[in-house]
């Protein structure tokens, strides 16, 4: 590791405790993200498309690599585009941005049923 990134994980951990923060042990973030993504994935159109390709092509462990990978890649780009936003905007901001954001998707959704 180089020593100016040691040296800003030093001042993060020091503003961390100057504002109380709490450091969040390693399991701690792994279970919160395997249960919420989890939750989240169940049911939706990702994992009946991947049923659906299954059933069809009678491959289930070549499916089950495909749609593996795939959701690799999506979290990949997710947790990559959210470090980087987390250098740039406050965590304030951040959320009250994500929850216009998903505002606005569920408002699309609701106007689609609507117009059905």
């Amino acid at each position: 590791m180089s020593v100016e990134l040691e040296r800003e994980i030093k001042e993060i951990e020091t503003l961390a405790e100057a504002k109380n923060i709490k450091k969040w042990s390693f399991w701690g973030v792994f279970s919160s993200t395997f249960l919420t993504i989890l939750f989240a994935e169940m049911g939706d159109k990702t994992q009946l498309a991947t049923l659906l390709l299954s059933a069809q092509s009678n491959s289930p462990w070549i499916v089950f690599l495909g749609a593996a990978l795939a959701l690799v890649a999506t979290s990949l780009v997710g947790v990559l585009l959210g470090y980087w936003l987390s250098k740039r905007l406050t965590p304030k901001i951040l959320d009250l941005s994500l929850s216009i954001l998903l505002l606005l998707v569920a408002g699309g959704l609701i106007m689609d049923v609507l117009d059905f």
